[in-house]
């Protein structure tokens, strides 16, 4: 099975439940994931910008406990492992750092490829949403401002022409405020490949809001470590 064909490229509204290694561990994380499977979450993400707990066994776990697709959404090339379904194969756009625009991807595709993973080659996009995060700290990048839109687009369209598959926008773990309708809005107008849309969402409107902008996969973290109840409402409410 294809992932980016038979669910990220597939119409229709869709959610992916992100898991930090650290953050959820042990019977929480079998609970969570099993209950994302039974409230029609699409698909699991696994990863973080600093990992104490290993990835690998993160993802076996994960797996115990559902049959959703687990895809790598990795910090840095340490956390590639061959166990998942499909890996986010990622340059971080936004920013200007080139070892995270290339430099961790040169070192990771030789492993990526011995180990058979799906890629799917994804634009990440870092919005300024009001506190610095741990994606700005380690990649040392500067996030793309929220008041931008004319910049935020060029940078979603030069994405797409070079060739990646889908944009992951987002303004990182733990945002302080979620990215506006407007911005997602704006770049959905200007670019045709599935837009991944998280960081900050915590209800069940904001998630709405950002499918009815335009967004084609919402991710939810924070709000899950926080309350792993809400997976019923968010599932209800896709």
């Amino acid at each position: 099975m294809s992932i980016y064909n038979d669910i990220i490229s597939s119409k229709g509204n869709k959610l992916a439940l992100l898991i930090d290694p650290d953050k959820t561990q042990g019977d929480v994380l079998t609970t969570v994931c099993k209950n994302a499977e039974i409230h029609g979450f699409d698909l699991i993400l696994v990863g973080g910008s600093i990992l104490w707990h290993s990835t690998e066994r993160t993802v076996n776990e994960i797996k115990k406990a559902c049959t959703l697709p687990v895809v790598l959404f990795p910090g840095n090339s340490f956390q590639v492992c061959g166990n998942a379904d499909a890996i986010l194969f990622m340059s971080l756009i936004s920013g200007r750092n080139p070892d995270f625009l290339i430099g961790q991807q040169v070192v990771s595709a030789p492993i990526v490829k011995q180990l058979s993973l799906e890629t799917i080659s994804t634009g990440y996009m870092l919005f300024d949403t009001g506190k610095q995060t741990s994606v700005e700290y380690m990649s040392n990048t500067k996030p793309l401002p929220s008041n931008k839109p004319d910049i935020a687009v060029a940078t979603a369209l030069a994405g797409e022409m070079l060739g990646l598959k889908m944009l992951y926008l987002e303004g990182g773990s733990g945002a302080q405020s979620i990215l506006g309708v407007s911005m997602i809005e704006a770049i959905r107008k200007n670019v045709s490949i599935p837009l991944m849309v998280g960081g900050g969402i915590r209800t069940v409107d904001d998630m709405k809001n950002a499918f009815a902008a335009g967004a084609d996969i919402v991710v939810l973290g924070t709000i899950i470590e926080d309350e792993p109840e809400m997976i019923e409402a968010f599932g209800k409410g896709k």
